[in-house]
């Protein structure tokens, strides 16, 4: 399972430890964050424990009118053994209660001058990138036209070959070989390369190439998002291919369909165009121009006025 540390939200974030340091290491698992008001007046049979705690005007207000004790109570209560990490933002005093109580239980307190609901959403971002589901995919991640194209199939049928040519055409390559994948949201796939062979291409009978050095850096790209799926693979003369394009396939990666094409590959055909064609044509249907569709009810009136 993915998890970040109370220790990176340092790293990230213009944040100062105040206290429970030895907690600096606790991980962080939970995208969600919590803002305890709840809490601060005594109900925690539903205490979300186990995600940050962020602290504000709001809560640490209605925290200064309890009593001592209860002051105190809270606060113990409040950092909880799975309790990652507190933040108090907006620059706001730190309870002595919260310091006393998070150096006792270990809990990492932390305070930011960022407003409270700014860091909400800065630190929400940081945890959806970070803690997205992810998989590796093997095949080729290129940057056409603004579409990102993940092109896939058995090895050796020149996926890499195809990728090659692209950049010649003045396309953007993200990865070869190996592409992970994270989703940041419903449908929303990011594709990269792993750092050991980030701007590598392997070309058969050639080797291993850098496509930075080669071609600039205006050929390569470091992320892109995948919203379409490519499969090539040998031409089978028994198989009937799609030649109209009105039917739709997709390909399942973690909790997302996106649109897949297969492609048949026999000498003759240059894939780089077709693929390049794909893209500008999956790009024509998301603004709502289908040709295939526009042929088949233009075929349909032919037929009906007959």
């Amino acid at each position: 399972m993915a998890h970040v540390t109370a220790k990176d939200l340092l790293a990230q974030f213009p944040l100062t430890l105040v206290s429970g340091e030895e907690g600096i290491g606790r991980h962080i698992s939970i995208i969600d964050i919590s803002r305890p008001g709840l809490e601060m007046a005594g109900y925690f049979t539903h205490y979300p424990s186990s995600r940050v705690q962020l602290l504000g005007k709001t809560e640490l207000s209605f925290f200064e009118l309890l009593e001592p004790n209860e002051k105190q109570q809270r606060m113990l209560k409040l950092c909880a053994p799975d309790t990652p990490a507190i933040v108090v933002a907006h620059s706001h005093d730190v309870p002595e209660e919260l310091i006393a109580a998070s150096n006792e239980k270990s809990v990492p307190v932390f305070s930011t001058h960022i407003p409270t609901t700014r860091f909400y959403s800065q630190l929400t971002n940081f945890l959806e990138r970070e803690l997205a589901p992810t998989t590796a995919v093997h095949g080729v991640l290129v940057d056409i036209h603004g579409v990102g194209v993940l092109i896939i199939g058995k090895s050796g049928v020149g996926k890499s070959e195809t990728a090659l040519e692209l950049v010649k055409r003045g396309h953007r390559l993200v990865a070869d070989d190996c592409v992970e994948i994270r989703q940041e949201g419903e449908g929303v796939l990011i594709g990269s390369a792993p750092k050991l062979i980030e701007h590598l291409l392997e070309i058969r009978g050639l080797g291993i190439i850098d496509i930075m050095t080669l071609f600039g850096a205006s050929a390569i790209r470091s992320q892109k998002r995948i919203t379409l799926v490519i499969e090539l693979e040998l031409w089978d003369g028994a198989k009937n291919y799609d030649r109209l394009g009105i039917e739709e396939e997709t390909m399942p990666i973690i909790d997302s369909e996106i649109t897949k094409l297969t492609v048949p590959v026999r000498p003759g055909r240059n894939l780089a165009v077709i693929i390049e064609v794909a893209s500008m044509n999956h790009r024509l249907k998301k603004m709502g121009m289908n040709a295939a569709e526009d042929f088949a009810n233009r075929l349909d009136s032919v037929i009906n006025s007959k």
